[in-house]
């Protein structure tokens, strides 16, 4: 009771825990599923199959007030208190962290997208500003301490542990050519497992010793002191497992890679033997940039109280004190007490740069920013980190040697290894193997079952995989299961395609040799009647005569009719009556002048009544859209310009767009090319034949009246029907 009273009362909490898992580990391009804990989009077009985590865990500690020769804190008869070197400042820290993930895999659901789901215990403890002077004065217990009088000021201490079930989603997002983006999102359950805090305001803390009776020295206290728990840790020694202490957390992530030699994995050129490329590194450059742990768990009886510590205690007060909140109750005022809290999860931004240096050598730059305030009451967070770790990585071997500055603890180096379904590593093994006063410690160690994405073998290169290959040391055609096809009679026509696969004969006749049916001289491949003997320029077919007229068809202009030679066989006809025959009338039903081929001339009156009805064409403002406020009158406008269109079939007419000078040139220029074509393709739909039509747009160019007025721009918005001539 002795020692958690003194934590309490002078917030000395020399021991909490913040920091990172799997230092150096994650980056790696083979780190599978446990790499969607730091990046979710760093799984999307990975080179696994699949990869399946077994068991893995890592954890660490940092602080920056003690400092040990590491190996040997595990030698008999250590004492930490005597050998550890202290560094005691007015605001100390410490570092540690646990994470356990159990059965989790990966897979690719399609080319483009891959699931992720996972499970994961955790621990995070945090505990900030905290007086190492006065740790250092109070470590033995006030039995022990010298007259001190200290201001422990504001430090904040909480931890927490809780479970994940997680499931993450990632696709690529983005791929032209030497640029590729992808992006991935994570969603977990939080169960909520142990939760403590505590935070002070301005204490301050004095110690009178009575050197005839330690147990009589006093111990005088002033400022507030807030603490909480998920249970009463003193009442009960063993966990109540509240299930209803549940939340909700996300990740999400960006992943972008340079891909300056993109066209040699351009799927496009891939064979099946190239799997897509997805066995292989394309990036140079890859960055990386996520959040995690956006989230809380909600501890709905977690039990908060705040008290005002001012008074003074003896040593023998706290002797004799049965748990926490006796003694608080009993020496000290409760200002405050109430029941639930959320406890947030340790929200960071990461941020990873991966350089692939030579082949399979790379060097990585990455770091942590944590976004949760120092300040804030059972507050969580990961310690800001940055890393530079060089590695060499393969299918089934990994070496890497982070180089790390850690908050508080300062510069480690550490190293690991992945060896097949193995990896084990530390970010602080070298360094804690020369340094005397390390200030933290980490590790990680883990195994899995990765199935790996490879390139397909093709032993005999005829493009069919060995897997489908039913001869793999000779090349063959896929249809052919990768065999050769045979060719029995050698005339290069294969049997699998040859009609007489035993004498030789030309490809255009499936392997025979070509004969002469009707005995025209023309053989039977180019004779179109081979059995009806016919002359050569008829391709061996005798000329008809289907009308009778003595004109073979073949010099009759009308086959089925029959009429006079001089007419080229047809009959001489004039269906409208306008003394032009129909055989050089280009409007056989619509009577018109000799001097115009047969057709009605346009007249300016024609032309006039065009102008009228195409000025009544309206369309929404700024757009080449009819207007639906017009609909009716438009239609009908339309309309009458096809029955008028109609009667001249060999003339030629332009429909041009203009507007006036209001805005940009180009857009307009646009505008008026849009609307023209618009109405040119309503009259096509009404029955016009596209032949006599054409469209141009003319912007503001030609104006009929001012762009001044209002009046005179309404004027220039305009679409005319032009005669160009006679097709």
């Amino acid at each position: 009771m002795k020692k958690l009273v003194l934590s309490l009362l002078l917030i000395a909490i020399n021991f909490s825990a913040k920091a990172q898992s799997y230092i150096g580990y994650f980056h790696d391009n083979y780190a599978g599923v446990q790499s969607v804990l730091f990046n979710p989009a760093s799984i999307a077009d990975s080179r696994f199959k699949t990869d399946i985590n077994i068991f893995s865990i890592s954890g660490s500690v940092q602080n920056d007030l003690y400092g040990v020769k590491l190996f040997d804190v595990y030698k008999k008869g250590y004492d930490f208190e005597k050998e550890s070197v202290m560094t005691p400042k007015n605001s100390n820290n410490g570092l540690a962290n646990f994470d356990i993930m159990g059965p989790s895999f990966m897979f690719n659901i399609a080319p483009k997208h891959t699931l992720a789901v996972f499970t994961r215990a955790r621990s995070v403890s945090n505990a900030r500003n905290v007086n190492g002077y006065l740790v250092d004065q109070v470590k033995d217990g006030l039995d022990q301490a010298n007259n001190f009088n200290f201001n422990a000021g504001s430090p904040n201490g909480a931890s927490n542990s809780w479970g994940e079930l997680g499931l993450s989603y990632a696709t690529v997002l983005y791929q032209n050519n030497q640029h590729f983006l992808k992006g991935g999102l994570t969603a977990k359950y939080l169960q909520g497992g142990a939760n403590g805090y505590v935070q002070g305001k301005n204490v301050n803390v004095a110690f009178v010793e009575n050197k005839l009776d330690p147990k009589a020295g006093t111990l005088v206290s002033n400022g507030e002191v807030t603490i909480g728990g998920s249970q009463d840790w003193e009442a009960n020694e063993d966990y109540d497992f509240d299930i209803n202490s549940s939340g909700f957390g996300f990740d999400f992530g960006l992943v972008y890679e340079w891909r300056p030699e993109y066209e040699k994995y351009d799927l496009r050129n891939a064979a099946k033997i190239d799997n897509n490329f997805r066995d292989l590194n394309k990036y140079k450059l890859r960055f990386g940039l996520s959040v995690t742990d956006i989230g809380s768990i909600n501890y709905k009886n977690s039990k908060i109280d705040t008290y005002n510590v001012t008074g003074v205690v003896t040593q023998q007060m706290i002797d004799d004190a049965d748990n926490i909140y006796d003694f608080l109750n009993e020496h000290y005022t409760k200002i405050s007490s109430s029941k639930g809290v959320k406890t947030n999860l340790p929200t960071a931004i990461h941020a990873d740069v991966d350089w692939n240096m030579y082949r399979k050598f790379y060097l990585n730059l990455n770091g942590d920013i944590s976004m949760v305030s120092d300040t804030k009451l059972n507050g969580t967070s990961i310690a800001d980190r940055v890393s530079l770790t060089p590695r060499y990585e393969s299918r089934w071997f990994s070496f890497y040697v982070p180089m790390t500055w850690m908050e508080y603890s300062g510069m480690q180096v550490g190293s690991g290894i992945r060896l097949g379904a193995f990896f084990v590593g530390s970010g602080s093994v070298l360094s804690n193997l020369v340094s005397k006063e390390s200030k933290g410690a980490d590790f990680h160690v883990g195994m899995k079952i990765p199935v790996y994405e490879k390139k397909f073998k093709d032993t005999d290169g005829d493009g069919v995989i060995d897997k489908e290959d039913a001869c793999r040391k000779v090349a063959g055609p896929a249809q052919n299961n990768g065999c050769p096809w045979p060719d029995t009679d050698g005339d290069k026509v294969l049997d699998k395609d040859d009609a007489c696969p035993d004498v030789k004969g030309p490809v255009e006749n499936k392997g025979c040799p070509w004969k002469d049916t009707d005995g025209d001289t023309l053989l039977d491949n180019v004779d179109a009647c081979p059995a009806i003997a016919g002359p050569v320029e008829n391709k061996g077919c005798p000329w008809p005569d289907t009308d009778g007229d003595g004109i073979l068809d073949k010099d009759d202009a009308c086959p089925t009719v029959a009429g006079l030679a001089e007419n080229k066989g047809c009959p001489v006809l004039d269906a409208d009556k306008d003394g032009v025959p129909d055989n050089v009338d280009d409007c056989p039903l619509i009577a018109g002048p000799a001097d115009n081929k047969g057709c009605p001339k346009v007249t300016k009156a024609t032309l006039e009544k065009l102008k009228v009805e195409a000025k009544s064409i309206f369309f929404v403002t700024g757009k080449a859209t009819l207007s639906d406020a017009k609909k009716g009158e438009t239609s009908g406008r339309l309309d009458a310009i096809k029955e008028i269109l109609k009667n001249y079939p060999n003339a030629k007419f332009a429909i041009n767009g203009h507007t006036d000078n209001v805005g940009n040139p180009k857009a307009n220029q646009k505008l008026s090319e849009a609307r023209a074509k618009v109405v040119m393709e309503a009259l096509i739909s009404k029955g016009v034949n596209p032949e006599n039509l054409t469209s141009q747009g003319f912007g503001a160019s030609k104006p009929v009246q001012s762009n001044k007025t209002a009046a005179g721009r309404a004027e220039n918005r305009r679409t005319e029907i032009v005669y160009l001539g006679n097709l």
